[in-house]
């Protein structure tokens, strides 16, 4: 048998600083660690337990049997953005050209996008705070430095944003500002009042808004009067104001493994958007959209049986956890996660591994959504009530 070939050592090749410097995130270490527990019950990552509706699988297949794997139009199919403006104006109330939509493999895409288009090396981008981790780390991935701006959370509950001190985080090298209402994980939602002076600031310093709109059809408890939706900045912007929205069919269609968002950006970014997706996927999968625009025309009932069920499983877990002495707990306004604090808990990572070691129960440490997150942890509500139920009687001994 011949000898295995030899090979000599080569040196260490030097990556971008930026990029040798992105951490794991604390909610893939605990995923990690998961994996073969048969007892498990996931409460970590954002997603429910219900399976994207058949409709919509049925649409994918039969695009795929049509033949549609060809490349196609880089920014989506022109019907599919066309059904996106339609949805976000009867959703709105708004007028909405399809110009000013682009299709994105994702919504994490289309953020990446908006900052590629935004954000240079050593610019910054006020961000705030705690928010989904990988937000943080690509505005990293661009070249960005991200400055944090933490959410209040007043002694009464929930969560507030200063807004003189997001101003103020502002500076000669800030590009955007990136906000996620609803939020993930605190479940704040912006006021529509904050969001226009916000806007009016971005405009006065010539600066772009980045907003995360995922879960905009998630939201609670809202007056009868006002839509059943998340203000959004687009109610506010003129079509070439300094905005960017992304979006995705993740949540509201339990589509999450597909992978495909949008944006909503001004008419005169559609070029700028189209070369970017040139540069990076092409264009995205024409079968998949095909099955978005079923998830448009025939997905309402699903997404509204999908907050209603979200809604039940909040009210049981504020029932459940308020209930323990060592949890500080507020009732979410938007999105679908409980963030919750715990008395003497002052490293969230560390807590979390032991519950999940424990108890089965997997939960995300604060510490991985940024400054404000640390004594915290966040549990997803968006499953049956049956495996929260179970998740919640395991957590107890451990919370009290």
């Amino acid at each position: 048998m011949p000898d295995s070939p030899s090979f000599p050592d080569f040196p260490s090749y030097p990556l971008r600083p930026e990029i040798e410097t992105l951490e794991t995130s604390g909610i893939v270490e605990l995923w990690q660690m998961g994996f073969g527990r048969d007892d498990l019950i996931p409460l970590w990552v954002g997603e429910g337990d219900q399976p994207t509706p058949a409709a919509i699988c049925e649409a994918a297949a039969a695009a795929l049997g049509n033949g549609e794997t060809f490349y196609t139009h880089k920014r989506g199919l022109p019907e599919l953005r066309q059904a996106l403006a339609d949805y976000l104006e009867g959703l709105l109330g708004l007028s909405l050209e399809a110009e000013r939509v682009t299709i994105s493999s994702a919504g994490m895409n289309g953020i990446v996008l908006a900052l590629q288009a935004t954000v240079g090396a050593g610019d910054n981008v006020a961000v705030v705070t705690p928010v989904w981790p990988n937000i943080l780390s690509a505005v990293q991935v661009v070249g960005g430095v991200v400055r944090p701006v933490g959410l209040d959370e007043p002694a009464e509950g929930g969560f507030a944003l200063d807004l003189d001190k997001l101003f103020d985080a502002v500076d000669s090298r800030t590009r955007a500002i990136f906000i996620a209402t609803p939020g993930n994980p605190s479940g704040w939602v912006m006021p529509a009042e904050q969001q226009a002076a916000v806007l009016a600031f971005c405009r006065e310093r010539g600066i772009w808004l980045i907003s995360d709109e995922v879960y905009q059809r998630f939201v609670y408890h809202r007056p009868a009067a006002e839509r059943p939706v998340a203000p959004s900045i687009l109610a506010q912007a003129a079509p070439e104001d300094p905005v960017l929205v992304a979006n995705s069919f993740s949540k509201a269609w339990a589509m999450t493994g597909w992978r495909i968002g949008w944006l909503v950006h001004p008419p005169s970014m559609a070029e700028t958007f189209a070369r970017l997706i040139e540069y990076t996927t092409s264009g995205g999968q024409p079968f998949l959209q095909r099955a978005c625009l079923t998830a448009l025309a025939e997905g309402e009932p699903f997404v509204q049986a999908q907050v209603e069920r979200c809604g039940r499983g909040a009210e049981l877990v504020l029932q459940r956890l308020g209930a323990l002495p060592r949890v500080r707990i507020a009732r979410p306004q938007g999105a679908f996660y409980a963030f919750f604090g715990v008395a003497g808990v002052t490293d969230s990572l560390a807590f979390a591994k032991r519950v999940l070691a424990e108890s089965g129960v997997g939960l995300a440490p604060g510490s991985a959504f940024g400054p404000g997150g640390e004594g915290h942890l966040r549990l997803c509500f968006a499953g049956s009530t049956d495996r929260l139920a179970e998740g919640l009687e395991r957590l107890a001994p451990l919370l009290s």
